[in-house]
C-alpha cells in the first residue's frame, strides 16, 4: 500500500458540523498527571495518536498500569511517588517534544539512570534548553554532543528550588520546570514569556500548590512540592491545532460553511483565530463555556471572498506557533503582501517549518522573501494551480502533510503528497474527516 496520496481536484462546497480529535497537549498532560494521581483516572475523546500512545508506553515502563479504548481510557495511578522501574530503563518519546521535555521534569528525582530517546525528527531538536534549568535543581542530564537526544538523566534526592526565566515562549520547557518544582522542597519561581498554560490550568483544577500572576508579556509562576494529586476524570476538548486545518479549508472554499464543536479556545492557543479575523476570515465563536479551567466553544466558519494581507504582530506568535503553515496558505490568497516575523520557534518544530512554508508556497507559484526568522508572502487572490506538485522528504512533519492537503483542495492542481502516515503522530482521523466533507 502506498504511503502517499494524490489530489487532482478542488473540494466541492459543503455545509457540515464536525468534531475533531481531542487536544494533543491536554491528552499528554492527562496521561502524565494521572500517572501521579491516587487511584483510577478516566478520559474520553482522548487523542489516540502515536505521540499520546508513546506517553502511555512511557508510564507503563515506569510501573503504571492503564487501559486504552476508543470510548474511554483508564490510568491506575499509584501516587506522587508511585513510579517503580528497573535499572537501565530506556524511554522512547517517539516524535513528541511535549512528552520528551515534560517527562524529564517528572524524573528529576530518579535514583536510577534513565535514557531518553526519540525518532529521527525529535532527535534533531534542542534539549539543552530544558537540560540547563533541570540540572540547576540538582539533576544530572547528559546530552549528545549536538545537545540533542539521546540523553541520560540521573535525579537527586536533595533537590533545590530554582528561579527560572523562560524567554522563548516554550510551554514545554515551562511545564517541565513546573513538574520538577512539584518534586522539590521550597518554592520554585518561574518568569515565563506568554505561552500555552494547560499545565497551570490543570494544576489549579487539581488544587495543587501553584500561584500565577499575569502581566501583558510574562507570567510569574510559583510552585511548591506536591504531596498528593487527586484522580482526573476528563472529557478532552477538541484540539484547535487540528481544527485549524478545517477552518482554513472552509475559509478558502467557495460557498461553504462549517461548525466545529467543543473546541479548546484557551486564549494562549487562539492566535490563529485572531490573525485570520484580522485578515477578513469569517469566524464566529458560539456557546462559550468553562470546562475544568479550559475555555471551550463551537467555532463556525463561513467562506471568505475578500482576504486581506497582514503585517502580523509578533505578540500573536506564541498563540499560533503550530498554525503558521496553514496561516501562510491564507496569506497566499490575500490581496497584498503579508509579513510574519520573529518566528525563530517555527524552526524548532518537527521540521524547519518556516523553510517548508516557503517551499510549499513557491511550488504553488506564490512569491516569498524568507529570512532566518521572517517571511513576506506576496498574495494572489486569483491564483489557480494547473500543474503537478510533489511534496516529499519533509522529516514526516504531520503539519507539512496536512497543510499540503488543504492547499491542494482549495487551490487546485495535481498533487502527490508523500508520508501520509505522518498524521498518526497528531491527527490520525484527518483524512477521514476530509472525506466526510466531500460527501
Amino acid at each position: 500500500m502506498t504511503n502517499s496520496i494524490k489530489i487532482k481536484k478542488k473540494i466541492n462546497k459543503f455545509n457540515k458540523k464536525i468534531r475533531v480529535s481531542g487536544d494533543k497537549s491536554l491528552s499528554i498532560r492527562w496521561v502524565l498527571f494521572s500517572s501521579l494521581a491516587n487511584g483510577k483516572s478516566t478520559a474520553k475523546n482522548l487523542l489516540l495518536s502515536e505521540d499520546v500512545l508513546a506517553a502511555f508506553n512511557a508510564i507503563k515502563k515506569l510501573g503504571i498500569k492503564s487501559k486504552i479504548n476508543t470510548k474511554e481510557c483508564v490510568i491506575y495511578g499509584k501516587g506522587i511517588d508511585g513510579y517503580k522501574y528497573n535499572n537501565k530503563l530506556i524511554l522512547d518519546a517517539k516524535n513528541s517534544g511535549t512528552l520528551g521535555r515534560l517527562i524529564l521534569g517528572l524524573l528529576i528525582n530518579t535514583p536510577k539512570i534513565i535514557k531518553l530517546i526519540g525518532d529521527k525528527s525529535l532527535s534533531k531538536r534542542d534539549f539543552k534548553r530544558i537540560a540547563v534549568p533541570l540540572n540547576k535543581f540538582g539533576a544530572k542530564i547528559k546530552l549528545s554532543k549536538q545537545n540533542n537526544l539521546p540523553l541520560t538523566i540521573l535525579g537527586s534526592q536533595n533537590l533545590k528550588p530554582i528561579k527560572y526565566k523562560e524567554n522563548r515562549g516554550s510551554a514545554q520547557c515551562k511545564s517541565s520546570v513546573i513538574f520538577a518544582g512539584m518534586r522539590t522542597n521550597g518554592t520554585t519561581i518561574i518568569k515565563a514569556k506568554k505561552s500555552r498554560n494547560h499545565t497551570e490550568l490543570l494544576s489549579k483544577h487539581l488544587s495543587l500548590p501553584i500561584k500565577i500572576k499575569s502581566n501583558k508579556n510574562f507570567d510569574l509562576i510559583e510552585i511548591r512540592k506536591v504531596k498528593k494529586i487527586d484522580k482526573l476524570n476528563y472529557d478532552i476538548p477538541s484540539d484547535i491545532s487540528s481544527a485549524a486545518f478545517f477552518i482554513v479549508l472552509t475559509a478558502l472554499s467557495k460557498n461553504s460553511k462549517l461548525t466545529i464543536t467543543n473546541v479548546n479556545i484557551n486564549p494562549t492557543r487562539t492566535g490563529i483565530i485572531t490573525i485570520l479575523k484580522k485578515m477578513g476570515v469569517k469566524i464566529n465563536i458560539k456557546n462559550k463555556r468553562i470546562y475544568k479551567g479550559e475555555k471551550i466553544a463551537n467555532v463556525q466558519i463561513i467562506s471568505s471572498s475578500n482576504i486581506k494581507a497582514i503585517n502580523c504582530p509578533p505578540t500573536l506568535n506564541s498563540g499560533a506557533i503550530d498554525e503558521f503553515l496553514i496561516i501562510f496558505l491564507v496569506a497566499a490568497k490575500a490581496d497584498g503582501i503579508s509579513y510574519f516575523k520573529n518566528l525563530d520557534e517555527l524552526n524548532q518544530k518537527e521540521s524547519p517549518r518556516l523553510f517548508w512554508g516557503a517551499k510549499i508556497l513557491n511550488k504553488m507559484g506564490i512569491k516569498t522573501i524568507t529570512k532566518k526568522n521572517s517571511i513576506k508572502i506576496f498574495g494572489n487572490p486569483n491564483l489557480i494551480i494547473n500543474k503537478k506538485i510533489i511534496i516529499k522528504e519533509f522529516l514526516k512533519d504531520h503539519r507539512v502533510f496536512m497543510t499540503s492537503v488543504i492547499a491542494a483542495l482549495t487551490f487546485g492542481g495535481n498533487w502527490t503528497i508523500h508520508d501520509k502516515d505522518s498524521i498518526k503522530t497528531s491527527f490520525p482521523k484527518f483524512l477521514k474527516l476530509i472525506n466526510k466533507l466531500k460527501k
